[in-house]
């Protein structure tokens, strides 16, 4: 009974072998079929693409060959799409519309540096913070609200020659009268005009004899644009140190004055500034100093 057990396992085992040696070569024979599918379905596929490609060079719209074009004219005439063309001097001789734009752009990028430096917005921001530091106040007014005065300030003061620019050189080129080389031209002269104004000619006459170009010390045309900025930068600081100074001397005599009563007093360790301050505040308050000080510096403009 044991031995027929025994071969009744073996052949059971015999059995499942060859079942699985039989699915595993169904499965094999299966898998080379579909690989043959494939391959003849690709084939067909690439047949197909050739076949319309052909068609496409066949029906082409090309004027001329490709590889043809020897000139820049030759370029244009051929099919290509999504251009970005950069004209000068060419047809009419203005500027292309995406280069006006690229221009602007600088323009908008570089226009901060320009109202500090070619404005009056550095004076007027540093007799402001002269004002502050001379109070004693610290932080009031804050900077933002002083800097905000100064734009304001900045916009009143240069709006005649805003408007110039405006009139002279935006109008005409935007309506075609004018190349783009002769609205930068007119609208130059404006502020050229306005910094030769505010500069001190001390200040002109450095620069010209370092940059060894010869001036008669009065002809506006003579100075050029690069020795004009620097020297309008340099005079609108020391106008705005002189009008500092101007204001803090009476603040200065209060600090005296209170210094010197605290002293007579014995009051040695009392820090004289945090006494003379409310009486800064008062005199400026009284004084109308807010007034005083943004009205006489607007009219130094003028």
């Amino acid at each position: 009974m044991k031995n027929k057990s025994k071969e009744y396992n073996i052949s059971q085992e015999l059995r499942k072998i060859i079942y699985m040696l039989c699915m595993v070569v169904v499965i094999f024979l299966a898998d080379i079929a579909v690989v043959n599918a494939t391959s003849e379905d690709d084939g067909a596929a690439a047949e197909q693409i050739l076949d319309n490609r052909q068609e496409e060079n066949e029906n082409r719209t090309n004027i001329n060959e490709p590889g043809t074009a020897q000139t820049g004219e030759d370029l244009e005439e051929l099919n290509i799409a999504n251009q970005l063309i950069f004209k000068y001097d060419g047809g009419n001789g203005e500027l292309n519309g995406n280069l006006r734009i690229l221009l602007l752009l600088t323009a908008i990028a570089v226009l901060p540096i320009l109202l500090v430096t070619l404005t009056s917005f550095t004076r007027i921001l540093i007799v402001l913070h002269f004002t502050r530091q001379a109070l004693n106040t610290q932080s009031a007014p804050p900077n933002q609200v002083l800097i905000a005065i100064s734009l304001f300030l900045t916009f009143y003061i240069m709006q005649p020659v805003v408007g110039r620019v405006y009139t002279e050189a935006i109008v005409p080129y935007d309506a075609g009268e004018i190349g783009f080389e002769e609205a930068i031209q007119i609208a130059a002269d404006p502020m050229r005009h306005f910094m030769f104004e505010q500069t001190q000619r001390d200040d002109i006459a450095v620069f010209m004899q370092m940059s060894n170009v010869a001036w008669d010390g009065q002809t506006e045309a003579q100075v050029p644009t690069t020795v004009l900025i620097p020297s309008f930068i340099v005079s609108e600081l020391r106008t705005a140190f002189i009008l500092g100074f101007m204001i803090y001397v009476p603040f200065i005599v209060i600090d005296m004055v209170v210094a010197s009563v605290l002293m007579s007093m014995g009051m040695m360790m009392l820090p004289p500034t945090t006494i003379s301050m409310p009486f800064k505040i008062l005199l400026f308050v009284l004084a109308d100093g807010w007034n005083l000080v943004i009205v006489n510096l607007v009219n130094s403009f003028y």
